[in-house]
């Protein structure tokens, strides 16, 4: 194809996404070409791997608001999914994107010479609202990312090379964030990875005491614990109380960094700002993500305490990563926003209060289903339903999906299905999904004659 011929392609683009409206034509092309271009030049498996919660025809989403998704000819969808927990402020909120739309129109990147301002702000705000002394920050795009820099920082701060992760873990994709990740599914196939890695039972402290012990006595140097104070990917594993306080205490002992992966937990989802405030405990890193960019903006990071960025760092500013769009103006001027708005708003108790409505209706279809749900879990609005097997999940999910509920297992697997709405997420709208969820599970329960 040739560049006027590209040009004219993309001349149809434009103009659709400068539409208000469309005509059917021109929905029908977008979701004609929707389909044929994820399977030709995005990935030829990925249509398939969303089957199983899909309709029968493509359902291309267009537009998004509040708690809505919405599909390209109407279809409305509850998001109970967000993104996996990137919707915490809802889907396109005003006063975020409000600031976005600003800060576009007078800048929206950085020179990468001189001072951008908003890097400054939001790094105080970020120290302002993590706990203890949290206080050195270094943003980045997306949460593997923010992984791989807090393993660097261990390993620069401590000079210790081992890490202690834990099985079930997840903390992304790339090399080192999944070399840290508990699931064999991910790990398999890019085996060797980074070695140097243990990986210990989640829950049990005193595993991860024994792990370090041990290599301490045959000369290797720790240099962190990493850990989710709840894991998400696993199936959203809540661990016993103290087990946060007993990894700070251990760590303390043997004088390795501690690390909190709270880029999923953080930002108010599990009711408090921080997860690790439930236990009062403080990390040397933490990470996060997900909703920190109000659901406008992708920007990830990590804050740390001050013994941890030495005088190496100091002296060698570039040398933990230097992200050509990491902390960017318009991306920091969507988390300054959001954090304003999470403060504002009390977003953390929206997350706390609303989550104990929607765990009370799930539980309730728990005692109506004994034979299809085995379990509820989770806190605030990071909530799972686990089944009986796989196979019903995958039926529960469609059958919601069906019903206008957009939900989803965890990446691999649907024993276990996600509940992670935004806290601007209404009790009419909990009420309406935990009625299309009764519904979806009769349907189930006489699928498989459970």
């Amino acid at each position: 194809m040739s560049y006027k011929d590209v040009s004219k392609d993309l001349e149809k683009v434009l103009k659709f996404i400068h539409s208000d409206s469309l005509t059917d034509e021109e929905k029908k092309t977008i979701t004609d070409d929707t389909v044929e271009y994820f399977d030709k030049y995005v990935s030829p498996g990925w249509l398939k791997y969303r089957k199983s919660v899909s309709t029968n025809s493509a359902t291309v989403e267009w537009t998004d608001h509040d708690s809505i998704c919405e599909g390209l000819y109407g279809e409305e969808f509850i998001d109970c999914l967000g993104g996996f927990g990137i919707y915490t402020c809802g889907h396109r909120n005003p006063e975020i994107m409000d600031t976005v739309k600003a800060q576009l129109d007078h800048q929206a990147l950085h020179s990468q010479e001189l001072l951008d301002p908003l890097r400054g702000y939001l790094a105080k705000a970020v120290a302002d609202i993590t706990p203890g002394d949290l206080k050195h920050c270094f943003f980045t795009n997306g949460g593997a990312e923010a992984v791989e820099m807090a393993l660097k920082l261990a390993r620069i701060a401590t000079g210790g090379r081992w890490f202690i992760s834990t099985v079930g873990a997840f903390h992304g994709k790339s090399m080192g964030a999944i070399s840290m990740g508990g699931k064999n599914t991910y790990r398999v196939p890019y085996t060797p990875m980074v070695q140097q890695v243990q990986h210990v039972e989640y829950g049990k402290a005193e595993d991860t005491k024994k792990a370090i012990r041990n290599l301490i006595a045959v000369g290797e140097k720790v240099a962190a614990v990493i850990v989710e104070p709840i894991q998400g990917e696993a199936g959203i594993i809540v661990p016993p109380d103290g087990y946060l306080r007993e990894l700070r205490d251990i760590c303390d002992e043997f004088g390795v960094a501690l690390i909190f992966d709270e880029i999923q937990t953080g930002m108010g989802r599990t009711g408090t700002m921080w997860r690790c405030e439930h236990e009062g405990v403080t990390p040397d890193i933490m990470t996060f993500g997900k909703a920190f960019g109000g659901g406008i903006m992708p920007i990830t990071g990590i804050i740390c305490r001050p013994h941890m960025w030495t005088q190496e760092l100091i002296d060698n500013p570039w040398l933990l990563g230097s992200p050509t769009f990491g902390g960017n103006p318009v991306c920091c001027a969507a988390a300054i926003a959001t954090i304003k708005y999470m403060v504002d708003n009390d977003i953390p108790g929206m997350c706390r209060d609303k989550g104990v409505i929607l765990k009370a209706g799930l539980e309730v279809l728990k005692a109506k289903y004994p034979t299809v749900i085995d379990d509820v879990r989770g806190t605030g609005l990071m909530l799972a339903v686990e089944f009986c097997k796989s196979e019903v999940g995958y039926s529960v999910a469609k059958g919601l999906f069906a019903r206008g509920v957009m939900t989803a297992g965890t990446l691999v697997n649907a024993k276990c299905i996600r509940f992670e709405p935004a806290a601007v997420i209404t009790e009419e709208q909990i009420k309406t999904v935990i009625e299309r969820m009764d519904s979806a599970l009769a349907d189930t329960k006489a699928e498989f004659g459970l």
